[in-house]
Parts: C-alpha cells; sequence; structure tokens
C-alpha cells in the first residue's frame, strides 16, 4: 500500500512538473516578437488617435489629412499662433485649438502637442521605455517634471497595460525621427503676450 502511495504521489509530481514545464513554454511563445510589439504599438496609437493632436494637417477640399511627412512630430516649432481672446479663455468659456489642432488654449495656459518622434534633441530619442511608462503613468513630463497639460488624455493612457505602452514605445522608436523643437507650455498669466 505505501508503494502505491508513493507510486502515485512520484506520478502527481511528475505530471505537475510536467505541466508547469508546459505552461512556461505556452507563455514564451505568446511572446510578441519585435516586429509583432511595434505593429501592436502602431494599432494602438492609431486606434487611440494620437495623429489628430500630434500629426500637424494639410488641408484639402475634403477637409484635413495628416501631412505624411511630419507624422507624430507635434505642433510646428516654427508656426505662430493667431491673437488669443483672453476673455474667451475662461472655465466655462471657450477653449481654443490651432487650425490643425496642434496647439491649445485654455485655463491651463497654452499647450503645444509633443514631438513623439525619435529625434534626439526635439523628440524622444533619449527616452527609456522607463522613462516612457513613467510620464503617462503620473502625467509628468519625463515622469517626474511639468504636468502633462490638457487635452492630452494620458490618465485614460495610464490605464494601458506596460505591455501596451511597451508597444506603444517600440512604435514610437520606430519612427524617422524629425527635428521640430516644439515651443514650450505657456502659463495663463503670459498668454496675452504670445503668438
Amino acid at each position: 500500500m505505501v508503494k502505491i502511495f508513493s507510486s502515485s504521489i512520484i506520478l502527481i509530481l511528475f505530471a505537475g512538473v510536467i505541466l508547469l514545464q508546459w505552461s512556461c513554454t505556452q507563455e514564451a511563445d505568446n511572446e510578441m516578437t519585435d516586429a509583432e510589439r511595434i505593429e501592436h504599438g502602431r494599432y494602438l496609437v492609431t486606434f487611440g488617435g494620437c495623429n489628430d493632436c500630434h500629426t500637424p494637417k494639410i488641408f484639402t477640399a475634403e477637409g484635413f489629412e495628416f501631412d505624411s511627412t511630419k507624422m507624430l512630430s507635434g505642433h510646428p516649432g516654427n508656426t505662430l499662433l493667431p491673437e488669443i481672446d483672453t476673455a474667451q479663455v475662461k472655465p466655462g468659456k471657450w477653449y481654443l485649438a490651432s487650425s490643425d489642432l496642434t496647439a491649445w488654449v485654455g485655463p491651463w495656459g497654452i499647450s503645444y502637442t509633443a514631438n513623439l518622434t525619435p529625434d534626439n534633441p526635439t523628440g524622444i530619442g533619449t527616452w527609456t521605455e522607463e522613462v516612457f511608462i513613467s510620464s503617462l503613468r503620473t502625467g509628468k513630463h519625463m515622469g517626474v517634471g511639468r504636468p502633462i497639460l490638457p487635452p492630452m488624455p494620458w490618465m485614460e493612457i495610464s490605464k494601458l497595460t506596460n505591455d501596451d505602452l511597451i508597444a506603444i514605445f517600440s512604435y514610437l522608436k520606430s519612427l524617422p525621427p524629425i527635428r521640430n523643437k516644439v515651443p514650450d507650455p505657456v502659463p495663463p498669466d503670459q498668454m496675452a503676450t504670445m503668438r
């Protein structure tokens, strides 16, 4: 009886080890390749509408199209904003946007959409996965700096999984770098003097 009991325990342990090994192999088989991760990131960026604000537009008879030569390069650094009627920029009043939706004005001041291409001096070229994830989890530039301003929906993006955020970061890092120095945000008390 003891021999049968011992054999049963050994058989159960052996089956457990095989099941654990199979489970680990299945998990490893489900990991994405770099190409799949980039493609998943492209899907999330497209579905999330990141180009709607972070890509300059070209206007046509049918409306605007994304400028394919400036994909995700942010607000064009050399573009002047029209005069701002600060009386209209108060809580309960209008929020304003530039004609190509790359600059926004509200009670927070003026925010410009960031250059998300991997350009080192003007984009996210020097960012790491950790900095990227921290920025989107905390709503702070570089994860520790100034607040990420409206209309950037970082609160919703922060709910994505780390795998999704890594996929987005991988996609952004795969883009061609575009040199475009986006202006710094403007606080509310300096809006009237800005153009």
